[in-house]
C-alpha cells in the first residue's frame, strides 16, 4: 500500500475515493442501520454503547458540551443527553447526511435545542478550537480515510480537561470463538445485510473493515500521538469490541 492509497474492506483504493464509497455504504443502509445492529449483534451493541456512555459520566449539574462524531442516527447522543443533565448539549456530526436524516427526525423536538446535527468530515471539523468536553465515535472511526487526521482533529476541538472515546471493533482473543466469530462475520452477516436491507455488498464491506482496523494497542499509539494522554482501552465481549479513551492535557 502507497501513501496515495488505502482500503476498503480487503481492496487497495486511491485514497481520495474512499470516502465517496463509504458514503454510497452508509447511504444505502441509513434507515436500517440501527435494526441491522440489533440483529447483527443480538442486542449487544445496546449493552456496549450504555457501557460507553457510562464511561463518559456526563455531569448532570453542570454544563457539558459534547461532540458526538460519525453519530448520524442519534444513538449515542440521545444517551448522552438523558445521562446528562439539563445543561448538557450534544452536536451531532456526521459526512453522511441521510444517516443525520435519521436522527434528526428521531430527535424530533424531544431536546429542544440541547442537540444540533452538523454535516462535516470528521478529518476538517468546521469546529472552533478548545470548545467541546467530550468527543466520542462509536463505530466509525476504522471508516475514516486518514485516521491520524481525525484524531488531531479530536484534540484540538477538545478543551484541556476533555475527554476523547472511542467505541470500536476489535481483536476477538479468545481462542475458537475468534474462528466461530469469524464465520459468523463472513457467511452469515452479508447474508442478513442482502434480506433486511437489500445490500449484501454494504455489509460484506463492514465486515472486512473491522479486520483491516488496527489492534488496539497500535490504536491506542495512534491516540497517543494525536497529543492525547492517560490513554487506556477496555476490551468488552472477549474482545469483539473495545472501549479507547485518551484525555487533553
Amino acid at each position: 500500500m502507497t501513501d496515495e492509497n488505502t482500503h476498503f474492506g480487503f481492496q487497495s483504493v486511491p485514497l481520495g475515493e474512499k470516502q465517496d464509497r463509504v458514503n454510497e455504504v452508509f447511504r444505502s443502509v441509513a434507515s436500517r442501520y440501527d435494526l441491522m445492529n440489533d440483529l447483527m449483534s443480538a442486542g449487544l451493541h445496546r449493552l456496549w454503547k450504555g457501557d460507553f456512555v457510562s464511561t463518559l459520566r456526563p455531569p448532570k449539574d453542570r454544563p457539558f458540551r459534547h461532540l458526538d462524531v460519525a453519530g448520524g442516527t442519534g444513538d449515542i447522543a440521545f444517551r448522552i443527553l438523558e445521562a446528562g443533565g439539563p445543561q448538557t448539549k450534544v452536536t451531532v456530526l456526521d459526512i453522511n447526511g441521510e444517516m443525520l436524516k435519521v436522527g434528526a427526525e428521531r430527535a424530533s423536538n424531544r431536546y429542544g435545542d440541547r442537540i444540533d446535527f452538523v454535516e462535516a468530515n470528521a478529518e476538517e471539523l468546521p469546529l472552533e478550537s478548545s470548545t467541546y468536553d467530550g468527543y466520542t465515535i462509536a463505530f466509525g472511526i476504522r471508516n475514516v480515510p486518514r485516521i491520524d487526521a481525525a484524531l488531531r482533529e479530536a484534540h484540538r476541538v477538545l478543551k484541556p480537561g476533555g475527554r476523547f472515546l472511542c467505541l470500536e471493533f476489535s481483536k476477538v482473543d479468545v481462542p475458537l470463538l475468534d474462528k466461530i466469530y469469524d464465520a459468523y462475520s463472513f457467511n452469515v452477516i452479508p447474508r442478513m445485510g442482502q434480506m433486511v436491507t437489500g445490500d449484501a455488498h454494504s455489509y460484506q464491506y463492514l465486515v472486512e473493515s473491522i479486520r483491516k482496523f488496527p489492534p488496539p494497542a497500535a490504536f491506542a499509539r495512534m491516540i497517543e500521538e494525536a497529543g492525547f494522554r492517560r490513554v487506556t482501552y477496555r476490551p468488552l465481549s472477549a474482545g469483539v469490541v473495545a472501549i479507547h479513551s485518551g484525555w487533553k492535557i
